[in-house]
């Protein structure tokens, strides 16, 4: 479960007053009414102000209104061009099971980051809802938003979502964008596109689209959208199956991309072993289907094979290893119930032919991006999988044994946050990603000794 934050208004942009004068003139003769004026009986005391006094006064105000409209003007700079914040909290030292970690913001002041990924050289690609890319340099410098991203559609959970970087990045300069796609008669859905990054690292160039998912729906929730490349080159992506009825029904139907994992070649074509390859009833795209929305993905270092974190309903959110052509059996079964607490189909967990998840969590914990980690910067983490969890407000890592979660532990769930998306860089340090609508942040999970 994911729900939508709604901005708040901000309480720095303050409405003006009008000025009015507070001098008193004498009306002989009885009371004469003139706005803008404390209008007084003429036998009140007369103040007459002098000539010093009146400037004092009228540069005064001044000030304080040309005051009142810098504050305002900065924060509709910060409201609508994203301005990050340049402030950040000192680093502290975080316990963990395996030792101390030394968390640190690197950056603040995104508007609901959603996806990252890691450039060759260190840098950080980072996705902003609204329909902003940025870059974060190793010198921790956040660039303006890139020009060149594609129209979104900013409603709900849909926007600018995931972003990945090609694994021939540093020959092609391409990178992958995921996200919600406006459609002319109002609809929208899911879409992929790719672009080169220009050599000064400021415009997408060239940007296409290679996949769109079908049927496009009018809706503001469940666009799943984790774009993950498997070591033969393919491309997976994760679709969600757009949360309302009758649509939801979709991720049953194989000639549907909603509630699915399509596996592509990097041209946007469906690979010739993919399982549905040949069948009249089936889109030769799809890998897996009956999946709710899907918002992680990765691949394991050691066997090549797909995993991804999905929300469930009300608690049943899912770790799954999804098998070419498996059913994992939404809405038919699951291990949470609806939002009215009513049981998901027939209420039953599991059926013949269907596909159990590896693990589940009740309650749910939302699970958002994934990573393995493998570096030897954390040695008690290695071949651990960590999960961004927002409900759940911490990273969560797994110990695996095969295909089963054996221990699990929660870090940096002091900090509070809703953690979006999850990576490592290149030295083995551990990127969170917050999901803040005005301050979301750039964690760095370090070894503390």
């Amino acid at each position: 479960m994911d729900p939508a934050a709604a901005p708040a208004r901000d309480p720095r942009i303050t409405p003006s007053k009008p000025w009015r004068s507070a001098h008193v003139v004498p009306v002989g003769g009885g009371e004469r009414r003139r706005p803008g004026v404390d209008n007084r009986r003429s036998d009140q005391p007369c103040i007459r102000p002098t000539l010093e006094f009146t400037v004092k006064d009228a540069v005064k105000t001044v000030e304080k209104r040309l005051g009142r409209i810098v504050l305002t003007l900065v924060a509709l700079l910060v409201l609508l061009l994203g301005v990050p914040e340049i402030s950040r909290p000192r680093p502290r030292t975080v316990n963990t099971e395996k030792g101390p970690v030394l968390l640190s913001v690197v950056a603040r002041g995104l508007a609901q980051p959603w996806g990252m990924d890691i450039l060759p050289d260190g840098a950080i690609v980072v996705t902003e809802k609204p329909g902003r890319l940025r870059i974060l340099d190793r010198d921790g410098t956040l660039s303006a938003p890139l020009a060149g991203v594609p129209p979104v559609v900013d409603a709900g959970q849909g926007g600018l979502l995931d972003v990945t970087v090609d694994p021939a990045f540093a020959r092609n300069r391409l990178l992958w964008l995921a996200y919600s796609e406006p459609a002319s008669d109002g609809a929208n859905s899911t879409a992929v596109a790719r672009a080169r990054l220009s050599t000064d690292g400021a415009t997408l160039e060239g940007v296409k689209v290679i996949f769109r998912q079908l049927p496009r729906y009018p809706g503001r929730l469940h666009f799943g959208a984790r774009v993950v490349f498997a070591r033969d080159g393919t491309v997976f992506v994760t679709l969600g199956e757009r949360f309302r009825d009758p649509w939801r029904e979709q991720a049953q139907n194989l000639r549907s991309h909603l509630g699915k994992v399509v596996r592509l070649q990097p041209d946007g074509t469906a690979p010739d072993d993919n399982p549905f390859v040949g069948r009249d009833d089936a889109l030769p795209e799809l890998w897996s289907y009956g999946h709710r929305n899907v918002q992680g993905a990765a691949i394991h270092p050691e066997t090549g094979k797909l995993w991804i974190s999905e929300h469930g309903p009300r608690g049943g959110d899912e770790l799954n290893v999804p098998k070419p052509g498996g059913n994992y059996g939404w809405p038919l079964v699951s291990h949470g119930v609806e939002y009215s607490g009513r049981p998901v189909g027939r209420g039953n967990r599991s059926a013949p032919g269907l596909e159990d998840p590896v693990a589940t969590w009740t309650p749910a914990i939302a699970p958002g991006g994934i990573a393995f980690y493998t570096d030897k910067a954390f040695p008690g983490w290695q071949g651990n999988l960590l999960v961004a969890g927002l409900r759940a407000r911490a990273v969560l890592r797994l110990e695996l044994d095969g295909e089963s979660v054996m221990h699990e532990e929660r870090l940096i769930a002091d900090e509070g946050r809703r953690i979006r998306d999850v990576a490592v860089g290149p030295d083995g340090v551990v990127y969170a990603l917050t999901d803040d609508v005005r301050d979301g942040r750039i964690l760095r999970l370090a070894p503390g000794n």
